[in-house]
């Protein structure tokens, strides 16, 4: 981004943990801001309460909803969050830039791998996706609750000292924070479909700073803008968010950008699955809507509520 006169400060907001400052320098490295930038930390619900649910802590946004408080009142300029992590809505008065380019979309399993797990494992994840699908392969496997950072999840498994035959964590995280040698395996997307935007960051600013928008989304890649978008759109017409199991992974093929979605019910006993290709001049969200109907017309209404119980 080339230098101009009186270039002003840029004030980003992040939470806390050393993921979020790798997403952050990350950033910085793409954006090339010539001017001063300064990093603020903010405190989520996320982070303040390590010990419950995220689904009781906050609907959906859990890690989000302060970032994007910040925005609001003025305190923070820019908020660089994890996709997966975001509200599916989204404030109107905030606006996401286009997203710069994706790392692995796909989960890591920590510590074994689905067919060295031994029968009735305990295997530590907190996301209501992870549970559900590993549930749905492996009904025999047991779910242990975890909250946290990455290397304290990470230290929970028996490979590096804990109690855990394994842990589930998003191996963009890992990749991140140098530790993609932890990942015993990093399951197939085509099995266990990611949380929409999973590996992605997404950067939000005030929709009505249109010049730091234009500036942000420089920063930005079409390709993984348009998988991303797609992603977030089938959450949203589906009314989830990312306290639900619902996975989505948008591809593009010669065909065209091909979205594929699924509901699963937290015991792993139903799960709807769906693709589809995006027609000639289809924009991601109306492919996105056409999917989440074929969702809906397969049952995914009736797996939802379920979840929210």
């Amino acid at each position: 981004m080339a230098a101009g006169p009186r270039m002003r400060e840029l004030v980003i907001g992040s939470r806390g943990s050393r993921l979020a400052c790798a997403m952050v320098a990350e950033f910085r490295a793409r954006l090339g801001y010539r001017g001063p930038v300064r990093t603020v930390t903010v405190m989520t619900a996320g982070d303040r309460d390590r010990r419950r649910p995220l689904g009781e802590i906050a609907e959906d946004g859990a890690f989000s909803g302060a970032l994007e408080q910040a925005l609001l009142d003025g305190r923070v300029d820019v908020a660089v969050h994890s996709a997966k992590d975001l509200a599916a809505g989204g404030h109107p008065d905030l606006a996401l830039a286009v997203t710069p380019p994706r790392g692995d979309v796909r989960d890591a399993l920590c510590g074994a791998t689905l067919e060295t797990l031994p029968l009735g494992a305990r295997v530590g994840t907190s996301a209501a996706r992870r549970v559900a699908q590993l549930r749905a392969l492996r009904p025999d496997v047991r779910t242990v609750a975890i909250r946290g950072n990455v290397p304290p999840r990470l230290a929970r498994a028996r490979a590096h000292g804990g109690t855990l035959d394994a842990v589930m964590l998003a191996a963009a995280g890992l990749d991140r924070l140098a530790l993609a040698d932890a990942a015993t395996q990093r399951l197939p997307a085509d099995e266990f479909l990611p949380d929409p935007g999973q590996g992605a960051l997404a950067i939000q600013v005030r929709r009505d700073d249109v010049d730091l928008l234009a500036a942000m989304s420089q920063a930005g890649d079409a390709v993984t803008d348009v998988a991303v978008r797609a992603e977030r759109a089938m959450m949203r017409a589906l009314h989830g968010g990312c306290t639900l199991p619902i996975g989505a992974h948008a591809e593009h093929l010669s065909a065209g950008l091909r979205l594929t979605g699924s509901v699963t019910s937290l015991d792993g006993r139903h799960q709807i699955r769906a693709s589809d290709t995006a027609e000639r001049g289809e924009s991601p969200e109306e492919l996105a809507g056409r999917l989440a109907d074929l969702l809906r017309a397969r049952g995914a209404d009736a797996l939802l509520p379920r979840t929210k119980e």
